[in-house]
This record gives structure tokens, sequence and C-alpha cells, in this order.
């Protein structure tokens, strides 16, 4: 019977790193894809002053994530998580308080530090409230907790623009939101790991897992298409389409996406099938980024959407194990600091080459740049990704 409760996946302190994790990315993405319009509207911001100002907290989470990972692997997993939590939280506060187009951007910008830690220590510390012999399946249901938060949170802040049209309502749902996140993760309680009594020595495999740097250059290429997606979709589809209430229903499409490919790729996860379901990923996300800017019509918005989903759900879970099994154990906060801070980074530069490629030659062209970065993706996969993980995968 112990042995049974020791190997279950849902236990107490699983379910509440879901659940922060859940409130933290409803929070963020209450409002992410709704910053383009504010900041048009609130501060008459151009296209590319648009793609500067939310380029900030990439670049910010991109150069604290390294860092959050040596905290995590180096100290108190929880202390680190609380931290970073509760300084999400309070800045989620912010932007309540941004009267002027210079604070709203040190906001935003100064907001991607504490939510880059947290995605690092509360990733890795749902690995630790893992039994290891379901750790591979954990890892892939982790997942759908972010994925049902990125569902739902456009769809309600949409609604909540389309009938009050106030997004000072929208600000204050996602600090109340993030204050339960924060909540939850003072509520874990993590087995206790040994820390070990290392003298400093500034290096970089102490931030960056120099073993995954080919899957990181893979990941940064998704995560530029991703950039733009998130960013432009809104203003695209109004501009574009005529679509002015439809970024709700896409975002819940991708979402329903990503949760059905990883419900059903945990099977096949549970059998090592890591490198297949990358690249069955890899290429129906690349179908779906193709038809949603080749095919310009309603079908091919929504359609790309699920299919968009159904593809990173079944890419990021097996790139995020592959990088895990890459690392030493003592390693495994650097090993998803580094995929996500490659994420990061591609989508700061998708954020910014976005907006300034909208600003000189329209939101086509933004789109059709991610659907070359897709492509480029693909092929690395092929041609580096690949071999390498099969040489120096460590289990």
């Amino acid at each position: 019977m112990s042995e049974e409760v020791n190997n279950r996946l849902w236990n107490g302190n699983y379910t509440k790193v879901l659940a922060a994790n859940f409130c933290m990315y409803f929070a963020f993405y209450l409002i992410t894809p709704l910053l383009p319009i504010y900041l048009s509207e609130r501060f008459l911001s151009t296209k590319d002053t648009i793609g500067a100002v939310l380029s900030g907290y990439i670049l910010l989470a991109f150069l604290i994530r390294p860092f959050s990972g040596y905290l995590a692997d180096s100290f108190s997993r929880k202390r680190v998580l609380v931290f970073f939590a509760v300084t999400c939280f309070i800045l989620f506060g912010g932007y309540l308080a941004a009267s002027s187009l210079l604070m709203f951007t040190i906001v935003r910008t100064l907001h991607g530090g504490p939510f880059g830690g947290f995605t690092v220590a509360n990733s890795t510390m749902a690995i630790d409230a893992l039994p290891s012999s379901r750790r591979t399946e954990g890892i892939g249901l982790y997942g759908i907790s972010n994925n049902i938060g990125t569902a739902l949170a456009p769809t309600v802040g949409i609604l909540i623009y389309k009938y009050i049209g106030s997004f000072n309502v929208i600000f204050w749902l996602a600090f109340l939101v993030s204050f339960i996140g924060f909540y939850l993760t003072t509520r874990i309680n993590p087995p206790q790991k040994e820390i070990k009594e290392e003298k400093f020595k500034l290096s970089l495999d102490r931030f960056f897992l120099k073993r995954g740097w080919i899957i990181a250059v893979n990941i940064l290429f998704f995560g530029y298409c991703y950039g733009v997606l998130s960013s432009y979709l809104a203003i695209y589809g109004k501009e574009a389409l005529g679509i002015t209430g439809g970024t709700g229903a896409f975002f819940m499409l991708l979402s329903c996406g990503l949760i059905l490919s990883r419900l059903y790729g945990r099977k096949s996860l549970k059998k090592g099938k890591l490198l297949s379901n990358a690249l069955w990923g890899i290429i129906i996300s690349t179908v779906g980024y193709t038809i949603f800017i080749v095919w310009s019509s309603p079908i091919s918005y929504y359609g790309s959407a699920l299919l968009i989903g159904l593809g990173n759900g079944h890419m990021w879970p097996a790139f995020q194990n592959m990088i895990i099994n890459l690392a030493e154990n003592n390693r495994r906060a650097t090993a998803n600091s580094t995929i996500l801070t490659s994420w990061d980074l591609g989508m700061g530069i998708g954020i910014l080459l976005g907006g300034i490629f909208s600003e000189k030659m329209g939101y086509t062209a933004a789109f059709y740049s991610s659907v070359f970065m897709h492509f480029a993706g693909l092929v690395t996969y092929f041609i580096a990704t690949k071999g390498d993980y099969k040489r120096n995968a460590l289990r």
C-alpha cells in the first residue's frame, strides 16, 4: 500500500504546484493579448513602439531565468519559488498604477523577471513532487495547467473588454488571481533536498546547460513564432480579416489542441517516444502556422489555432523531457531554465521584429516570418537536434 501511495501521480504537492501554475498563467494571459490594443488606445503608441514595449518583459525574463535555475538548484526551492511568486503578484498591481507610457514600460519590463523565475522554480518543484516512475508522464501533464489558463484567460479578457470596456477591471482580476497563485506556493511542502556545499566558481554551466544548447537553439525558432502570434494576433485579425471578437476563441481552440495532444501523447511519453512526439509536433505546428497566413479566411484562422495547439502540445513536453534527460539530477532547474530562457529569447525577438515588420511592411510580413522560422526549426531538428540527443542522453 505504501508503494502505491509513493507512486501516486496526483499527490498534494503536485496538485498545488499545478494550481499555482494555472493562476499565474491565467493572470498573464488575461492581459497579454490585449496589451497592443491597450497601448494603442491609451497611449496612442505606434506599432514598432508597441513591439519595443512588449519585448521588454521577455528580455528581462531571458536575463533572469538562468540565475533562477542556479538559485533553485543551490538553495531552498520553496523559498526561491515563494519569492518569485510574491514579486510577480505585487507587480500586477503596477499596471493599475502606471499613468504614462514610460511607467507602463518599466512595470511590464520588470514583470518579466519574477515571472521567468517563477516558471523555472515551479516547473522544477513539479519534478521534485513527482515519483520517479511517473516523472515523464507528470511533466507532460504539468503543462495542461498553463494550457487551461491560456485557454480561459484571453476569452475572459476579451469578454470583459467587449462588454465592460474597462482595462482596469482586467488588471484587477489579474492582480487577484496572481495573489491566489502566490498563496498556493506558500502551502507546498516539498521533500527536503540535499544542498551541496560547493565553493562558488563562476562558470557558464551553472546558469546554462551546455549539453542542451542544440535543443535551446531549436526551441528559440519556435519561441519566435509564438511571440509574433501571441502579441499581434488580435490586432492582425481586426485589421486584416475583420475579426473583432475572435481572439478569445482562437486561444481557446489553441489551448484545446494543447490539452488534447498532451493527454493523447502521455502514453507515448511513458514509453519513451520523445523523438517521435517532438517530430510530429513540429510538423503539425508548421502546417498550422502556414495555413494561418497563406489561406486568409476565418476557416484557416480558427483551424490553424487547433493545429498549432496540437503541435505544441506534442512538441513541448517532448523537448522538456529531452533536455532534462541531458542533465544530472542536481541540474534539473538549470535544464528547465535553459529551455525556458531559449523560448523567452525567441519570443522577445519575435515581438520586437514583429513590431518592426508590421510597421514597415504590414502584419502579413510579420506572420510570414513566423512560417519561415518554424520551417527553420524543423530543419534544425532533423540535421542536429535528433542526433545530438541520441548521443548525449543520460537516461
